[in-house]
Formats: C-alpha cells, sequence, structure tokens
C-alpha cells in the first residue's frame, strides 16, 4: 500500500469531492467534511507510526518513481520517511484536526476556506515526505500559495499587507535555494555524469569546502527565512497576528518548522563542514533571537502579538540545538520542534477562543476571567506553564536536552539561552495574571461562556500531549535516534581536522569509483 502517496492525496482528493458535491450554502457539511478529511489522515498517521521500525535509521515505506526524463537530467518522485520526518508528519495530521475544529465560526467563503486548507495539508506533508531535493522545491513553495490565501482573505484588517510580505520574504528565500540546488544538481553531473535531483546520491558526494559554503548559504537564507532567525523575523508577527486562528496554529505549528527541517535534513547533511564552519554565527544569531523575541514579548498589549513574539524565541531554542552539533542538542531541537507546535498552536487556538467571545486581543480588556471561565483559564494555565518549559511537561524535556547541548558546546551560550526562559516565565505569567486574576471589573466580561465540547475536544487532546511528552520522552524520541546518529556521523568532530580543498579532489574521486 502506497501509505506515503495516500497521505498526500487525501486531502487533495477530499477537496475535490467537498468542492463538488457539497453545496456553498452548507458549511456546516463542509467544515465537518474537512475535519473527516483530516481526521482520515490522522488516521494513517498514526498507521504509518505503528509500522514504523525505530530500529531502522534510513528512509522507510519508499516510493520512488520516474518522473522527469529529458536527456541525462532526472526528476523522480521519490518519498520516505525516517524518525525526523514522522515525528512532524504526526505532528501535521494532528495540528490540521484541530486546526478544522477551531475553525467553525469561520463563516465567509467557507468552501474555499475548507479546501484551501486540505490543500495546504497535502503540501506540508509532501516538504516532509520528499527524497528529491526538486520535488521537496515544488512542495515548499506550493505551501506558499494556500497560507497567503488564508491571511488575505480570512485575514484581520492588515491582511493584504501581511500576506504580501510574507510571499515577499519567502518567495526571496526560495528562489535563492533553487538555484543552488540546480547548482548542487550540476555538480553532481560533473562528478558522475548524470544529473539528479534525488537526496541519496547526493549524499554520497564530498563537496569542496568553498562549494559546500555558498551552497549553505543560499540554502540557510531560505530556511532562517522560514524559521524565522533574527533579523529576517519581521514577517512573522504581521502574519500571526492578522491569519485566522487556524492560520496561526497551522503556520505556528507547522510552516515555522519547514525551516528547522531544512537545516537539519539539508544543511547538517549535505554541508558538513560549512555548517560546522557557520555555526557559532547561526547560534549567535539563534541567541539574539531567543532575547530579543521575549523581551519583545513582555512589551506587548495584545496576547496574539505576545504569542508571535513567544515563538521567535522558542524557535531560537531549536536553532541553538541544531548548532549545538552534538546529541544532546540535536535530540533537543526535534523535540522542541514538536513541543512548540503544540503548546504555541494551542495557544493560538486559546486566544481564538476568547477571542470569539469578545472580539478584543488587548489584555487591558480583560481581568478576572478565573471567576466567569474557570475550565479555560485551568487549560490556558496548563498550555502556558507547558511553554515556559515547566517540569513534567513537554516544553521541559526539549529544553534541558537543548542546553545541556549548549552547554556542552559552550558554556556561554548556555547561560544566554537561560536568560531567555527566565524572561519566557515573566511574560507568560505576567500576562496571566493580568487576564484571569484581579477583579472582574470589566462588565463586558461578566456574561462570558466557558468552554463548550468542541472547544474541550480540540484542548484534551493538547493537554494529554503535554504531559505525554513531558513524563515519556523516550516514547517520541526514540524513532528518530538512529536517523540522528546518521546527521552527526556526518559532521566533523570538535577538534577534529577539517576537510580542506586540497583533500577534497582525492575523497571525489573515491566518490566517483563508489557510485560506479
Amino acid at each position: 500500500m502506497p501509505l506515503l502517496t495516500m497521505l498526500l492525496v487525501v486531502p487533495v482528493l477530499g477537496a475535490v469531492l467537498l468542492g463538488v458535491l457539497v453545496p456553498r450554502q452548507n458549511g456546516l457539511a463542509l467544515k465537518a467534511g474537512g475535519a473527516g478529511v483530516a481526521l482520515v489522515n490522522l488516521i494513517l498517521a498514526v498507521v504509518l507510526w505503528a509500522r514504523f521500525d525505530p530500529a531502522q535509521p534510513g528512509l522507510q515505506f519508499e516510493e520512488n518513481v520516474p518522473w522527469i526524463r529529458a536527456l541525462s537530467f532526472q526528476v523522480n518522485y521519490h518519498l520516505g520517511v525516517d524518525g525526523i520526518s514522522l515525528l512532524l508528519v504526526a505532528l501535521t495530521a494532528f495540528l490540521m484536526v484541530l486546526a478544522f475544529l477551531g475553525s467553525w465560526n469561520v463563516t465567509e467563503r467557507v468552501k474555499e476556506y475548507v479546501i484551501t486548507l486540505l490543500v495546504l495539508e497535502s503540501a506540508m506533508l509532501g516538504v516532509f515526505l520528499a527524497a528529491d531535493l526538486l520535488l521537496f522545491y515544488i512542495f515548499w513553495e506550493v505551501t506558499m500559495i494556500p497560507m497567503f490565501l488564508l491571511i488575505g482573505i480570512w485575514g484581520g484588517a492588515r491582511r493584504i499587507y501581511a500576506s504580501i510580505k510574507f510571499v515577499l520574504f519567502t518567495a526571496a528565500g526560495s528562489l535563492v535555494m533553487l538555484v543552488a540546488m540546480v547548482s548542487l544538481a550540476w555538480t553532481y553531473s560533473a562528478t558522475t555524469g548524470q544529473t539528479t535531483f534525488d537526496l541519496e546520491p547526493v549524499l554520497r558526494m564530498r563537496l569542496p569546502v568553498a562549494t559546500q559554503v555558498w551552497l549553505f548559504a543560499a540554502f540557510a537564507l531560505a530556511f532562517a527565512i522560514k524559521v524565522p532567525l533574527f533579523p529576517l523575523h519581521t514577517w512573522l508577527p504581521d502574519a500571526h497576528v492578522e491569519a485566522p486562528t487556524a492560520g496561526s496554529v497551522i503556520l505556528a505549528g507547522v510552516l515555522l518548522k519547514m525551516g528547522t527541517y531544512g537545516f537539519l535534513r539539508f544543511c547538517l547533511t549535505l554541508f558538513p563542514e560549512a555548517s560546522y564552519r557557520f555555526a557559532p554565527i547561526l547560534v549567535a544569531l539563534a541567541l539574539v533571537g531567543i532575547v530579543y523575541g521575549a523581551l519583545v514579548a513582555l512589551a506587548q498589549q495584545d496576547i496574539k502579538k505576545l504569542v508571535a513574539y513567544s515563538s521567535i524565541s522558542h524557535l531560537g531554542f531549536v536553532m541553538l540545538g541544531l548548532f549545538a552539533l552534538n546529541a544532546p542538542g540535536l535530540q533537543g531541537s526535534l523535540l522542541q520542534m514538536i513541543n512548540h507546535g503544540i503548546s504555541t498552536g494551542a495557544l493560538f487556538l486559546l486566544v481564538g477562543m476568547i477571542y470569539e467571545r469578545r472580539h478584543t486581543r488587548l489584555i487591558s480588556d480583560y481581568g478576572g476571567l478565573w471567576k466567569q471561565m474557570p475550565l479555560f483559564s485551568a487549560l490556558f494555565l496548563v498550555v502556558a506553564l507547558s511553554s515556559i518549559a515547566l517540569p513534567f511537561t513537554n516544553g521541559f524535556v526539549g529544553e534541558f536536552l537543548i542546553l545541556l547541548g549548549a552547554f556542552n558546546a559552550r558554556v556561554v551560550w548556555a547561560a544566554i539561552a537561560v536568560s531567555g526562559m527566565i524572561l519566557s516565565a515573566a511574560y507568560m505569567l505576567w500576562m496571566y495574571q493580568r487576564v484571569f486574576f484581579g477583579p472582574l471589573e470589566n462588565p463586558e466580561n461578566r456574561n462570558l461562556a466557558d468552554l463548550n465540547r468542541r472547544e474541550l475536544a480540540i484542548l484534551v487532546p493538547i493537554v494529554v500531549l503535554i504531559f505525554s511528552i513531558g513524563v515519556a520522552p523516550r516514547f517520541f524520541l526514540r524513532p528518530a535516534e538512529p536517523a540522528l546518529q546518521m546527521v552527526l556521523m556526518r559532521l566533523p568532530q570538535p577538534g577534529a581536522p577539517m576537510l580542506s580543498d586540497a583533500r577534497v579532489a582525492p575523497a571525489l574521486e573515491d566518490g566517483r569509483e563508489a557510485l560506479r
């Protein structure tokens, strides 16, 4: 059974069927149908996890079919999943179900909205499953279109500005990455006489360090914009604030992880020596992002904008773990990608729920909500504590491993990162205190309804995951360990001599012989 293709086809097929069979005026059926299609894909992701062999380091469930053939040029429809992509596929499928359930109050252009979300799901899954560089690029670019539409059509007052800014930033990085991909394929052709974008044979090629450096820079620009890494982050707060709730959930939970996944999947493996050389620069930018994002979040009066800037800070931790270039850092970084998707996605859902009741996101408009909405307040507290890495929640495990990796690399890196954790506790708890505690003075807050059954169905699975990862992280880390070990094996070890350009020619010759 082509399980990976089914994961890509089911959302698109569901979008086509809903578009053709369900009348436009039947918004409830369209939203329920979209949620049903997303649920089917979540079941497929669970089946994929259950059948995945955690002892195998390479790609599993591979589907490799010739796609484009022109003279010596070839592109394959090559899909595969390893422990790294497995976690992100599961996260995507899980969050898409919640995004649909959180979209129940969408009333304008519901058919287009549902179709857009389903196409976006297929494209995001394609990014994590593609094992051919050009196929990866196609899926990467396709994700931009539905997110542009989500922000530009169903967003807030400044939605046009935010959507165009999102596209301009993303497209600029993507085009540079495409040039680098073509150059990489051309370099492979000069070595073997055959042009391919397939990742597996390209990985066997050892590039000169000078070539690695500029190719790394091109890939890293696209990925850094997507993360987003300071100072390329300016598009993110606007996109988050103007996006509808489901758009913010998917943007924070999945789309930003495409950037960190790209660094892990491509930069560290294709350009190991360049990764080693660029690591101090990227770590410095990550540390600036950690502190800067937290300080700006501390000054926010808009709850959604506060959560948006917290994403910049938290994703700085992910980048710090990646470029610590050791086992604890990589493990913590991958786990924190999942944790951030769960906790920050939940925060955006919670902000959306309260906004639907009061139509304001200003912290000063609230106060004393615990008395009026005790269940909502309690679940918001759990998610907030997971975001600030309280022990026994998911955030603690990921950030602890990242700090351990940073400490093993450079003590000062860990010291600066800890200051970001302190600031994150400050802005999150201060916001919580002002919104939920104190007297219930605003009369408009006295008739707010607590959570309904649909909203509980959204939040309860999130809370279960928060504590499951916090208490039993081994279950989630184990499938990825062999794949992460393969990444580490490609990286230069601290103190080991770098592969200089003078030693590259013999290495390339050895590569030619191995490929023959």
